[in-house]
């Protein structure tokens, strides 16, 4: 009797112990099913350990991403169940281990792993964990545990004794009273997993019309670190075109990096600085470049500082591949903050804007020519920024020749443009020097015309940046403008929520019957 009481004890904990990794299972697939943007995205874009040029591949590629997802849902879902009733117990077993085993490679819990995953510990996570309590349940007998399993066993053995009867009439009743017994054991749990499932349906909002907001809400599991976003990577369609610079092969789309270093054209909002950097995390970076890469995006342009590099060394460490177009500082003959670029691994550099407008206006265009020779006896592609026009007219004028000119571009239609009548190409502020922050704050281009035109004659690639305003113009219209009046390429500032969509419009207006009338350069 003893025994019996210790065997019973034993499957009880069983047991118990099964349906709560069934419910925890049952609970992240019908979660994730509940949210219908969730995807697994994020997790496998921060893969960098084996497999993680598979799990990449995954993610830029839409159908084997929205495949991945489905598996992911479902199997959490039929694996949770299978555990939670003890039905195809070994089966669940089994399939719970082998994806377990694919959360852990994909996200192992090693020194160097970041990524935010609940129960990220060194070397031993919750994943490896409930592998081992799955591992129990796959090696022991399915008719072990009370569950269905147990209780399919018990009802076809009951038709066999039937068919084939004892003569023992005591041990024919003795075997009908265990049955009845061992039916109510295996069936507790059915009612129970009811109550659950409609608790849980009522708070995530099926079964209530004044929840019916909370469909969306979040879920962090070890199935992914995104839940919900405002994108969605199986909308994407298809990857952003190419070009090139010289040698280099850039794509026709490249973010900005103002956004990401906090800075923000947003006037007298003193906060929204502040806002941005905090919204940019090392992470929240990084996760935005690996969505640049899922969309074909294969360069960014970002400045010359610490922490550029201290996050793209991060990424790059991780298996990224997006290029880095520096901006830099020169400062007369000091050229070390391009050689900070070129040490830590920029493709390209250029002078920045607001540098480029004064070495022009103060007609010192040795100190342009210098860091453009410079960055190309380096073997970098090399470049100039401007806001004026009269930046890339002075280098043809000069004997300059950057492999690529990035100058403002676009419209003024939109109702906080700098009034026309006080419009110059170079504002001078009382000490007599050039006021970039006055004349560009609301205005960027001031003669989009000459711009243009200045460029149908100019055969060297163009990269348009500053063509939404700053937010003031529609990406549709203002991608539209840029590449139909000569652009090569266009440079934009975007959040991660705003790549997909971005992508998505450059790719039907690269596709389009585009109203242009200067060739491709580059």
């Amino acid at each position: 009797m003893k025994r019996e009481n210790q065997v019973n004890i034993t499957q009880t904990i069983l047991t118990v112990l099964r349906i709560l990794v069934g419910w925890h299972f049952l609970y992240e697939g019908i979660i994730k099913l509940a949210s219908p943007n969730w995807s697994s995205y994020s997790y496998l874009m921060e893969s960098k350990w084996l497999l993680s040029g598979f799990f990449h591949w995954i993610i830029a590629n839409p159908t084997a991403l929205a495949v991945a997802d489905f598996l992911n849902v479902w199997g959490l879902i039929l694996i949770g169940m299978g555990l939670f009733l003890g039905m195809f117990t070994r089966v669940a077993s089994i399939s719970g281990i082998l994806l377990l085993f694919m959360y852990y490679v994909a996200n192992p819990s090693f020194v160097y792993s970041n990524a935010p995953v609940e129960g990220h510990y060194f070397i031993i996570n919750k994943d490896m964990i409930e592998a081992g309590i799955l591992i129990v349940f796959a090696s022991i007998r399915k008719d072990y545990l009370w569950s269905l399993d147990r209780l399919f066993k018990i009802f076809f053995q009951k038709r066999r004794e039937k068919k084939f009867p004892k003569n023992d009439n005591h041990e024919i009743l003795e075997a009908g009273v265990n049955s009845r017994r061992e039916l109510i054991k295996n069936l507790a749990v059915v009612p129970v997993f009811g109550g659950v499932f409609f608790g849980m349906a009522k708070k995530i909002g099926w079964f209530s019309f004044e929840e019916e907001g909370l469909k969306k809400a979040d879920a962090i599991t070890s199935a992914s670190v995104l839940t919900r976003k405002d994108w969605d990577i199986s909308e994407l369609k298809g990857k952003v075109p190419m070009g090139k610079i010289k040698n280099v092969e850039i794509s026709r789309v490249i973010p900005g990096g103002n956004l990401v270093a906090g800075f923000a054209h947003a006037r007298d909002l003193i906060y929204v600085s502040t806002w941005i950097k905090n919204y940019h995390t090392d992470e929240k970076v990084i996760e935005t470049l690996w969505l640049y890469e899922a969309c074909g995006i294969n360069t960014t342009i970002m400045r010359t500082d610490e922490q550029t590099i201290r996050i793209l060394q991060k990424y790059w460490k991780r298996g990224g591949k997006i290029q880095w177009l520096a901006q830099t500082y020169p400062k007369d003959d000091d050229l070390s903050n391009i050689q900070i670029a070129i040490d830590n691994g920029a493709i390209g550099a250029f002078v920045m804007g607001n540098i480029a407008d004064k070495i022009v206006y103060n007609n010192r265009l040795e100190f342009l020519a210098k860091p453009i020779e410079f960055i190309k006896s380096q073997g970098l592609i090399a470049g100039t920024a401007a806001h004026s026009i009269k930046v890339p007219q002075s280098c043809i004028e000069y004997g300059i020749e950057p492999d690529f000119f990035m100058k403002t571009l676009h419209h003024d239609r939109y109702w906080s443009a700098h009034p026309k009548e006080n419009r110059n190409e170079f504002i001078v502020n009382a000490r007599s020097s050039l006021d970039h922050n006055q004349q560009h704050d609301n205005i960027w281009c001031v003669a989009p015309e000459d711009t243009s035109a200045f460029f149908k004659t100019c055969k060297i690639p163009w990269i348009a940046y500053k063509i939404l305003a700053a937010g003031a113009i529609k990406p549709e219209d203002g991608f539209k403008y840029a590449f139909e009046n000569g652009a090569d390429f266009i440079c934009v500032g975007m959040f991660d929520f705003q790549v997909i969509d971005n992508a998505n419009i450059v790719y039907n207006t690269l596709n389009s019957d585009l109203n242009r009338e200067r060739k491709w350069f580059g």
